[in-house]
This record gives structure tokens, sequence and C-alpha cells, in this order.
């Protein structure tokens, strides 16, 4: 038998078959249900929008008065004399956010994996009501609680810091003697280091709520081919779990950070508020830029209003660069290439 093979009509090789893409119209309900979710977004978007514009708007003034360079780099806040600006906010409201996150961090993903991998099934609901509900505790509350009674039990581990770790730049204290017993403990009062732990325990069940979630999901299958393939409950997780959940461990600890770039009242009632720049996180003297508004908002004239809208702006502004990056890293990692699909 003999086999006729066409011969291509051009001198062209053939195209390579791809798959045909297989679409189906939404109808009904679906329908009804894709359009609202997309209005959903779109609605986002155009309140997040509205909001900055709002807030250039309200501090164009000062803006114009100040320039942008200057309004980034000044240290001092007076308005009345056109001398202000927010290097100093903006400097303690990061630092205030990395003692927080250096904190909650680790104790969320300690508690993330132990009621995902180790809590009895008993005990798993009622740790997850006990940690959520530690997110529905009123920032005043957190405040009243760090200044009472945190701060004086913190004031030993901070000077014991600084007697040990003060060769490293942020935690020395410059002019004080920290073995000398008659220094005066205020200079370890209202600090950078004490608001950043009240924080910390206040973003910890956001980042935990978010990474449990992500540990949860990793793969069934994945789990049980690394028990039988001998590992042990620790050897599973560092090899299927903590690996798959990273996109969930760097998405809260992102939306944990912004929660503590945005803290206001627990961080107003707790600082001392200097404005200059103050790097050394143990001492007393603290500034951030919810503080700052928070501070001068009822007493403040026109115009200052005007520049503490543009505080509130650089803020939104910051907060904005800290989503869209996380969200550029989590995209890139295993299980939010899996949300995304």
């Amino acid at each position: 038998m003999t086999t006729v093979v066409a011969a291509p009509t051009s001198g062209q090789p053939n195209p390579p078959e791809t798959a045909r893409k297989v679409r189906s119209a939404a109808a009904g309900a679906d329908r009804v249900f894709q359009l609202t979710l997309r209005g959903a977004g779109l609605t986002v978007l155009v309140i997040m929008t509205t909001i900055g514009l709002f807030l250039f708007y309200r501090g164009s003034q000062a803006l114009g008065d100040a320039g942008i360079w200057k309004f980034i780099t000044t240290q001092a806040w007076q308005p009345s004399s056109h001398n202000f600006g927010i290097a100093t906010v903006i400097t303690g409201t990061l630092l205030i956010a990395a003692v927080a996150v250096t904190f909650a961090v680790p104790l969320a993903t300690g508690v993330a994996l132990y009621i995902s991998e180790y809590a009895p099934r008993k005990l798993r609901q009622a740790l997850i009501n006990l940690v959520d509900l530690m997110a529905a505790v009123p920032s005043v509350v957190y405040g009243l609680w760090g200044f009472y009674f945190l701060q004086e039990k913190i004031i030993p581990l901070a000077k014991w810091i600084s007697t040990t770790f003060g060769w490293f730049p942020f935690l020395g204290i410059s002019g004080v003697d920290p073995n000398d017993p008659l220094a005066d403990k205020t200079v370890y009062e209202s600090s950078t280091f004490i608001a950043g732990i009240v924080v910390a325990l206040m973003i910890m069940p956001i980042i935990s709520s978010v990474m449990r979630e992500s540990f949860s999901q990793s793969p069934v299958g994945e789990r049980e081919g690394a028990f039988a393939l001998g590992a042990t409950r620790w050897g599973m997780i560092r090899s299927v779990v903590l690996p798959f959940g990273r996109g969930g461990m760097i998405g809260g600890t992102m939306l944990g950070l912004g929660r503590a770039m945005g803290e206001t009242i627990a961080v107003y009632m707790l600082i001392s508020p200097v404005f200059q720049i103050q790097p050394h996180i143990l001492r007393s003297g603290a500034n951030s830029v919810s503080a700052l508004i928070a501070l001068k908002f009822g007493a403040a004239s026109p115009f200052e209003l005007s520049a503490l809208f543009a505080a509130g702006l650089a803020l939104f502004m910051l907060t904005l660069v800290v989503n869209f990056g996380a969200s550029a890293v989590i995209a890139r990692t295993r299980s939010g290439a899996l949300s995304d699909a």
C-alpha cells in the first residue's frame, strides 16, 4: 500500500498547531456576578484615586510654598514661619514600622505554623478566634496598656540592649552611661522601641491570618510525598509548606507594614514628639506622620492644615509604593501565581 502525502502549497513550512482557546460567554447570574466584581474593583480604584487627588489638592498650597525637595528634606515643623518638612516624621514612621515588623513577623509565623500544622483540631478554631480577636481590640486600649504597663517593664530590657549592643548603629545612646545606677531611666521612655513593640502586637494578628491561610493551602500530595520519603513534620514544613507559603508570608508582612506605618492613636500616646531625626531607637523621642497629624490638626491654621494634608499625601504615596512592591514580589512566588490564576 502506498501512502500519498500532500506537498505544501508553498515553500514555507506548515505553522505549528496551537491549542484553540475555548471561551464561554457568561449568562444570567454568572454575568451579574462578573459585572458586580468588576464594578467593585473599579470602585476601589476610583476611591483610591479620589483620595490621592483630594490630598494633593488640599496640600498643594504648602507644597507650592516649600517646594517638594525642601518639604522632603526639612526636619523642622514650623508652618507658621514657612520652615517645615517631613524628614523627621517619615524617618520616625519607617523606624517604628521596622521595629514592629521585626518583632511581629517571627511571632506571627510561629503562631500561623502552630495553628495550621501542630494544634489539635479541637483547639484550632479556638486559637483562630483568639488571634482574630486581638485584631478587634481598639488602638487606644493598646496605647493605654503600653503606656501604663509595658513601658515600665521594657525599660530594663532597653537598658540591657543598649549596654550589650550599643556598638551597633541605632542601638547605642550617646552621652548616657547605662552602668551608672544613678542614671535617669526617663531617657529610655517614650522611645521608638517601645512604640514599635506595641504596634507589633497590633499587626501580628493580621500577618498571622494571611500566613495561616497560605500555609493551609499547600498541596496535600506534596505533603504526603514528603512524609512518604521519610521526612519529619518539621522537614515537611521546611520543604513544602514554607516554600509554597512564601507569597502569603510576604503579603502578610507588607500588609502589616502598611498598618504599622499608618497607626495613629497608640503611637501618639506612647512617643515623646521630637522634630529632629532620631536614629537611636532606644532613646526617648520619636515621631511619625500619623502622630503629627493627630497632634497638630485640632489647632492648625488654614496654611498649617495644608501642610498636614501634604504630610498625609506623603504617607499615602509611601503606603502605595510598599503595596505595589509587595504585589510585584508576590506575583513571582508559587502561591501568588496560583492565586492570580
